[in-house]
C-alpha cells in the first residue's frame, strides 16, 4: 500500500496544480507538501527494504513491487525533488519570460513518471513510464518559451524519441526469447532465473538495442548531443531533476539488464560497459574544456559521470560495484546541489556565459561560494562524496589488475577536473573588467534559494567522511543486485 501512496501523491499534487487555476500560491505549496510526504514514504520504504527478511515490498504481485535497487531510485528522486520543489518558490517568481500556470503541473507529473520507473516489474511497461519522462520533461526544457528553449525542445523530443523506438525493438526481442524459454511472468527477477535458457543472440541483440536507444536518454556519447541544449535552457530546479535524477532513473532499467546478460553469458558486459563508458568520459572532459555556458558546463559534466558509472560496473566485482552505486548517489545529490548554485548565478547576473561572470564572490557571497563549491564537488575534489566513490572505483579497478582502463578514466577525470574548476575559479575570483556604469543592479537571493543550497550540501560533505550504516545497507543491497546476488 505504501508503494501506491507514494506515487498517488505526486499524482494528486500534478491534479491540484492543474485545476487551481491562477492561484501560484496554491501550486507552490502543495508541490512542497507533496514533496515531504513523498520524500518521507520514500526514507520508509528505503528502511522497510532494508530491515525485511527478502529485501522486497509488493504492492501487486509480477507488477508492482521494489528492492534495494529500487528503493535507492525513489529515495534519490524523492530528495531532488523535495529540494527542486523549495528552490522553485522563489526561483519563479524571478521567471517573467513565460508564465507559471502549467510549470508545476508538469514538475509533478515528470516526477510521477521517475518514480513509477523502479516499481514497475514488468519491462515492457516500464519502457512506457520511461517515454513519459520525455513527455512530461519536454514541456519544462521549452518552458521559458525563448528560441533557444525551443530549439532545445525540439533536439529533446526527435533525438529521444528516436532513442526510444530503437530501445522499443530491444525490449520486444528481449520479450520474444523469454517465451522462447516458457517465462510464464514477464518480471526482471523471472528474466533472471530464467536467462541460461534464453537465446543468446536474441539476449545479445535485445541487450545493444536498448543500450543504445536507453543510451541516448541518459547522454552517452555519441547520442548526448541533445543533453547540453536541454539542460541549459530549462529552469534550474528543473535542471536538476533532468541532470540529477532522469538520467539516473533511466541507467536504472540498463543495470536491470546487466545481471540477466551475465546469467545467460549472452555478451561480455562488462567490455561494452567499459569502451562506452571511457568513450563518454573522454569527450565530456574535452568538451568542458571549450564550454561557454556554466550551465552547459555542468550539463556536459552528467555525460561525463553516466561514463565513470559504466565504466565502473564494467570493471566488475562487489567492491566495483557498490562503489558504482555510491558514484550514482554521489552525482545525483551533487549535480542538483551544482544547478541550484548555477541557478542562483543566473538570478544574480542574468546571463549564462561564463565569461560575462567575473568577481562573483563579492557581488553575491552566497552564490560565489556556492558555486565554488558545487564546482569542487562535482569534480571529485576531496572532502565531497563524489571523491570518495571515485577513489572507490579506482581502487577497485587497480585490485582486479585493469591498469589500462583505470589509467585512462584517471587521465579523463584529471582533465575534467581541470577543465570544471578552470572555469569556475575564473568565474568566482576573476577580475570584473566592466566598467562600473556598465555594473549590472544587484539582486537579492530569494530566501527559498538560500534555504536550498543549504540543505542540498550538506549530504554531499557528510557522505564523503561517513555512510550511515542503513544507507550502507541499502548500497550493498543495489550492488548486490546488478551483480545477480
Amino acid at each position: 500500500m505504501i508503494l501506491v501512496i507514494l506515487v498517488a501523491t505526486v499524482l494528486i499534487a500534478a491534479i491540484i496544480s492543474a485545476i487551481s487555476k491562477d492561484s501560484i500560491r496554491i501550486k507552490t505549496y502543495t508541490t512542497l507538501i507533496s514533496s515531504i510526504i513523498t520524500l518521507w514514504l520514500s526514507i520508509r520504504i528505503a528502511l522497510d527494504v532494508v530491515t525485511s527478511s527478502s529485501h522486497i515490498i509488493t504492492a501487486i504481485p509480477y507488477w508492482i513491487s521494489i528492492d534495494g535497487l529500487g528503493a535507492l531510485i525513489v529515495l534519490l528522486v524523492s530528495v531532488v525533488y523535495f529540494t527542486a520543489s523549495i528552490f522553485s518558490i522563489g526561483y519563479m517568481k524571478f521567471d517573467i519570460a513565460s508564465s507559471s500556470k502549467l510549470y508545476y503541473v508538469n514538475f509533478n507529473l515528470f516526477v510521477f513518471s521517475m518514480l513509477i520507473i523502479p516499481l514497475i516489474k514488468e519491462p515492457n511497461t516500464v519502457w512506457i513510464a520511461v517515454e513519459l519522462t520525455t513527455l512530461f520533461s519536454v514541456l519544462l526544457v521549452g518552458f521559458e518559451n525563448t528560441n533557444a528553449a525551443i530549439e532545445a525542445a525540439w533536439k529533446y523530443i526527435v533525438l529521444t524519441i528516436m532513442g526510444a523506438a530503437i530501445a522499443l525493438l530491444g525490449f520486444l526481442i528481449l520479450y520474444w526469447a523469454a517465451r522462447q524459454a516458457g517465462v510464464e511472468h514477464y518480471t526482471w527477477s523471472a528474466l533472471l532465473i530464467a536467462a541460461p535458457q534464453m537465446s543468446p543472440v536474441l539476449l545479445k541483440a535485445s541487450f545493444i538495442f536498448i543500450l543504445v536507444g536507453f543510451g541516448a536518454k541518459i547522454g552517452l556519447v555519441p547520442l548526448h548531443t541533445w543533453l547540453p541544449d536541454a539542460h541549459s535552457q530549462a529552469p534550474s530546479p528543473v535542471c536538476a531533476l533532468l541532470s540529477g535524477v532522469e538520467t539516473t532513473a533511466i541507467l536504472y532499467v540498463i543495470l536491470r539488464l546487466l545481471p540477466i546478460m551475465s546469467a545467460s553469458l549472452a555478451i561480455d558486459v562488462n567490455t561494452w560497459l567499459s569502451i562506452i563508458g571511457l568513450i563518454s568520459v573522454g569527450t565530456a572532459a574535452f568538451l568542458l574544456l571549450q564550454v561557454k555556458d556554466y550551465k552547459r558546463l555542468f550539463a556536459f559534466s552528467t555525460v561525463e559521470h553516466m561514463g565513470i558509472i559504466l565504466v565502473a560496473f564494467g570493471l566488475g566485482g562487489a567492491s566495483a560495484h557498490i562503489a558504482a552505486v555510491l558514484q550514482m548517489i554521489g552525482h545525483t545529490l551533487t549535480k542538483s546541489f551544482a544547478f541550484y548554485a548555477a541557478g542562483s548565478v543566473l538570478l544574480i547576473m542574468g546571463t549564462r556565459d561564463i565569461a560575462s561572470v567575473r568577481n562573483l564572490i563579492k557581488k553575491s557571497p552566497i552564490s560565489g561560494v556556492a558555486l565554488l563549491l558545487g564546482g569542487l564537488a562535482i569534480a571529485g575534489a576531496p572532502p565531497f562524496v563524489l571523491f570518495l566513490s571515485e577513489f572507490s572505483i579506482i581502487k577497485a579497478g587497480l585490485s582486479q589488475g585493469k591498469y589500462i582502463i583505470v589509467g585512462i578514466l584517471v587521465l579523463f577525470i584529471a582533465i575534467a577536473f581541470f577543465a570544471i574548476m578552470n572555469h569556475v575559479s575564473r568565474m568566482v575570483f576573476g577580475k570584473d573588467e566592466k566598467k562600473s556604469s556598465e555594473q549590472i543592479a544587484p539582486v537579492t537571493l530569494p530566501i527559498s534559494t538560500k534555504i536550498t543550497l543549504g540543505i542540498a550540501i550538506i549530504p554531499i560533505v557528510i557522505f564523503g567522511v561517513y555512510i550511515p550504516e542503513t544507507l550502507n545497507k541499502l548500497i550493498i543491497l543495489a550492488a548486490a543486485i546488478v551483480g545477480g546476488s
